[in-house]
């Protein structure tokens, strides 16, 4: 079947279906009829994206789908999960819409660590130039004659402050600024890596590198993935006016932008926990080789969770909506009617 008769055949029972998740809300504003008319047309979607998936993969109908699908599956099963909701969203929820674009969050890292990585090499080739790139707030790690830093515990405290103080700006920047078609989440990301790379370059020169990455080490991987994850999420509503496919941008901007925001609201929650990292190790000099297996542990900890905990439910596996051969589920008697809904052709 061609992808104009897929549409031509399928797109009536998925407008139907997306009405009928509209009137919802709660089910108890759908009538029976309404109901087992909802359960069928959602099985219908959720085959009709195993379809999709196999013999359109590259068709933006597939990320519609998708979307029809998950939303028209949280109406079908969603009662006890929106009961638990800030559970679910801390636990799992959270975790799958970071997981849902690795395409998005490897773009993210390329683009603040390479430039993190040449600027870095440059300013330590070429400290002289590089001097003037340096934010004045990060000037006293940079000072050869302050080896081993020589701050007091105020100076620290105060480095400390400037660098929570910026990453956060930088993590709700690169979020925020993704509505410019994602080029400004792009180039917030690029002028961290560079800003980054060189204030780590003059440390480095100035003989400062082991105090340095003492102090970075326990919170910084962790905050470094805090601002990739807000560059991803940022991207991902910029992409939606790129390339919204057969929706509206409108639409598509509005479906991006959801779940863009709840990865704003769950990295929100990690930079508290950053924070906490920040002021209670990374300031209590544990010793260098100590800070980093802190840092690995607490970084490595988030992409597993990100890996682990962001896989698709099982209830996606088998609505169609994580595995593409996947049969959808008949629907659970105790949510909707068992009275067997009329049969669509295929």
């Amino acid at each position: 079947m061609s992808l104009d008769q897929f549409l031509k055949e399928r797109e009536p029972r998925w407008t139907e279906l997306n009405g009928l998740i509209t009137r919802s809300g709660r089910r108890s504003r759908l009538d029976p009829d309404a109901v087992r008319r909802l359960g069928a047309l959602y099985r219908s979607a959720a085959a009709d994206l195993a379809v999709a998936r196999r013999q359109y993969s590259g068709d933006p109908v597939v990320g519609r789908l998708e979307d029809l699908v998950r939303r028209a599956r949280q109406v079908v099963y969603g009662s006890e999960r929106r009961q638990l909701s800030f559970r679910y969203f801390v636990t799992t929820g959270y975790w799958q819409r970071v997981r849902e674009r690795p395409l998005l969050l490897l773009t993210a890292f390329l683009l603040i660590m390479g430039p993190w990585i040449l600027s870095g090499i440059w300013a330590v080739r070429e400290p002289a130039r590089a001097q003037g790139l340096v934010p004045g707030q990060f000037s006293t790690v940079v000072d050869r004659k302050k080896a081993d830093f020589g701050l007091t515990s105020d100076q620290k405290a105060e480095v400390s402050t400037a660098i929570f103080t910026n990453n956060i700006r930088v993590t709700f920047l690169a979020f925020a600024t993704g509505i410019a078609a994602g080029l400004g989440t792009a180039l917030v990301l690029v002028y961290q890596g560079i800003t980054l790379g060189t204030v780590f370059g003059l440390t480095i020169h100035a003989g400062n590198g082991k105090p340095l990455f003492e102090f970075v080490s326990p919170h910084g991987v962790l905050e470094i993935s805090c601002i990739i994850v807000a560059g991803a999420a940022g991207m991902r509503m910029g992409w939606a006016l790129v390339a919204p496919g057969r929706r509206r941008r409108r639409d598509a901007l509005a479906t991006e932008a959801r779940a863009a925001g709840e990865i704003a609201v769950g990295t929100a929650l990690v930079l508290v926990f950053c924070g906490i990292v920040e002021g209670s190790l990374s300031t209590s000099g544990i010793g260098l080789v100590p800070a980093i297996i802190v840092g690995l542990l607490i970084g490595g900890s988030f992409w597993s969770l990100v890996f682990w905990r962001g896989r698709p439910d099982r209830s996606d596996l088998r609505d169609g909506s994580g595995d593409e051969d996947a049969v959808p589920e008949p629907v659970r008697p105790s949510v909707l009617p068992a009275t067997p809904a009329p049969a669509t052709s295929r």
